[in-house]
C-alpha cells in the first residue's frame, strides 16, 4: 500500500471520514485481520456469511491500528482513532487494491477456468521468473478478499504479476477484472465446477469469459485449443489456443507419459520449438506448460529459459503431489479439490502407475447441483473402466461413486467419514501400491494423507 492521507483514502472508497478533528497521520499499511495488527495501519473489518469484522474494530485498535472503514455503525467511537464509513467494506478494500495496482505498468496475467488455474498459474509463474521478479498469488487466494490482498504486495521490484482468479457466480471474474486489469487473459478450461450456480457449462463458459471485459485493447487471449466451448468464442484479441489440435498455434506434440515422474512433450510455435520436461505426472500437464510457452513468448524470454521454467514447475499445495513411502508405496496426494474433470485426470494418472495395485480414495465432489448424483456414479463407473483394483468412497454423496464401481465390474468400499475409513486405507496401502487421495476442499482429505505418511514413512 502506497503511503496515504486519510482524506485520500477516503476519495478512492467513496467514504465519508467522520472525525476531522482526529489528528491524521500518514498510512502506509492495512489489515484485514485483528490478528495481525501493523501499528498505525488501517484496519478493514470485513464482513462474511460466519463472520463480521466490525466485531472486532476495538481489538485491532487495541493492537495498534490507527483507524478503521466501517459499514456497520460503531456502538462507540474512541477519540484517538480516525473512521471512515463506505457502503461495502469488501469493495473499499478492492478499491483500495485497484489504487495500488494503478502504480505499476507491469505485465499482469489473468488465469480463470473450471480446473488447473493453481497449477497454470505456478507454470506460468515459473516460466517467467527465469527472466523476471514475479508477484503471483499464493496458494488459491483467488476471490474477492485473495486479488486484493495479492495486489497489495506488489512492490518496485516487480516485473511481471500472474493473479488467478476463481468465481461461482456470474459477475465476479468481471469484478476481480476491473481490479486487475490483465495484459493476458488464459482460460484453462470450461468444465462442470460450481455449475450449481451457474445453470449449465454454457453459463460457466459466460461467466469466465467475463475475464475479456477488462482485457487490454491491445491485450492477448490464451485458450485451451482442445476445448470444445472455448472454441466456439472468437475473443476480439489476439488469440493463442493452446493443445493438440492442428488449429492451435501453441501445438503439442510427441506426448511421452513417464508415469509419476511426469511428462515430455513438445511444442510448436510460429516462433520456435520446445522440447519441454514436465516434472509433474499426468497428460493434462502439457496445456499448462504450453501456456508458459505462451506467456514466456509473449513477454520476451527466450527459448532456454522457457525450457528451464518448465522444468522447474513444482506444484501448489496437495495437487498431484507425489509422495514416496516405504515398501514402494505411492501416495498420490491431490486432494486439495475435486470436480468431475478433475478427478478424470486424477484417475488416468493412477491407472497408469506402474505399482503392483491401484487405489482410489474419493470423496464428495460439491457445488454440482442437480448433477451431483449421476457425477459421483460416473466417477465410480470410470474406475472400473480404468482398472481401479480397489475403490474406497467416503462422504454422503460419495455412496454413489462406491455404486458406479460396484454395478460396472469394479470392487469398491464406502464409508461416511474419513475417520471411518482409515484403518481400511493403512490396510489397502499395501507394499507395491499407490493410492489416490482426492475429493472436494471440504471434506478435509489432507488429514488421510498425514496418516498415511506417518504410518509408512
Amino acid at each position: 500500500m502506497r503511503t496515504m492521507q486519510i482524506s485520500e483514502i477516503a476519495a478512492v472508497v467513496r467514504g465519508v471520514w467522520k472525525n476531522h478533528g482526529y489528528p491524521a497521520p500518514l498510512i502506509s499499511a492495512l489489515s484485514t485481520d485483528s490478528r495481525d495488527i501493523t501499528p498505525g495501519c488501517l484496519f478493514i473489518p470485513l464482513v462474511g456469511d460466519r463472520f463480521d469484522g466490525h466485531d472486532y474494530i476495538p481489538d485491532a485498535f487495541n493492537a495498534g491500528a490507527a483507524g478503521c472503514l466501517y459499514s456497520r455503525e460503531p456502538q462507540t467511537r474512541r477519540p484517538d482513532k480516525f473512521y471512515i464509513r463506505v457502503q461495502d467494506t469488501g469493495r473499499a478494500l478492492g478499491a483500495l487494491a485497484a489504487d495500488h495496482r494503478d502504480r505499476f505498468s507491469i505485465p499482469f496475467i489473468q488465469i480463470t477456468g473450471s480446473v488447473g488455474k493453481t497449477t497454470t498459474k505456478e507454470m506460468i509463474a515459473s516460466v517467467l521468473r527465469q527472466k523476471l521478479h514475479v508477484l503471483k498469488t499464493e496458494g488459491n487466494l483467488n476471490n474477492h478478499i485473495g486479488v486484493p490482498l495479492t495486489l497489495f504486495k506488489l512492490s518496485p521490484a516487480d516485473e511481471a504479476a500472474v493473479i488467478e482468479t476463481g468465481m461461482n457466480h456470474f459477475g465476479e471474474i468481471d469484478y476481480l477484472g476491473s481490479l486487475i486489469r490483465p495484459d493476458i487473459a488464459v482460460i484453462t478450461n470450461i468444465g462442470d465446477a460450481h455449475i450449481e450456480y451457474l445453470g449449465s457449462r454454457e453459463g460457466v463458459l459466460k461467466a469466465k469469459c467475463e475475464i475479456f471485459k477488462h482485457l487490454r485493447k491491445d491485450g492477448l487471449a490464451i485458450l485451451n485449443g482442445d476445448d470444445p466451448l472455448l472454441n466456439q468464442i472468437a475473443p476480439p484479441f489476439r488469440t493463442i489456443r493452446c493443445g493438440y489440435s492442428p488449429r492451435c498455434q501453441a501445438r503439442i506434440t510427441d506426448f511421452i507419459d513417464r508415469s509419476v515422474e511426469g511428462i515430455y512433450c513438445t511444442v510448436r510455435t510460429e516462433r520456435d520449438t520446445y522440447h519441454l520436461e514436465v516434472p509433474s505426472p499426468g497428460a493434462y500437464m502439457a496445456i499448462p506448460a504450453a501456456m508458459g510457452v505462451a506467456v514466456g513468448e509473449a513477454l520476451g524470454l527466450s527459448r532456454d529459459e522457457i525450457t528451464r521454467g518448465v522444468a522447474a514447475y513444482t506444484p501448489a499445495g496437495s495437487r498431484m503431489r507425489v509422495l514416496r513411502l516405504t515398501g514402494n508405496r505411492v501416495v498420490l496426494d491431490d486432494c486439495y479439490n475435486a470436480n468431475p474433470q478433475s478427478v478424470t485426470a486424477a484417475l488416468d494418472v493412477l491407472s497408469r502407475t506402474e505399482c503392483e495395485k491401484r487405489v482410489a480414495v474419493l470423496g464428495d465432489m460439491g457445488e454440482l447441483g442437480g448433477y451431483a448424483q449421476q457425477a459421483h456414479y460416473n466417477v465410480g463407473a470410470l474406475t472400473a473402466m480404468l482398472g481401479i483394483d480397489y475403490v474406497v468412497a467416503i462422504g454422503p454423496r460419495a455412496v454413489d461413486i462406491a455404486e458406479g464401481a460396484v454395478q460396472n465390474g469394479g470392487d469398491a468400499v464406502h464409508f461416511d467419514t474419513k475417520e471411518d475409513a482409515m484403518d481400511e486405507l493403512k490396510r489397502q496401502l499395501e507394499p507395491d501400491s499407490a493410492m489416490l487421495v482426492k475429493a472436494s476442499h471440504a471434506m478435509r482429505f489432507g488429514w488421510i494423507v498425514n496418516e498415511l505418511t506417518e504410518a509408512y514413512q
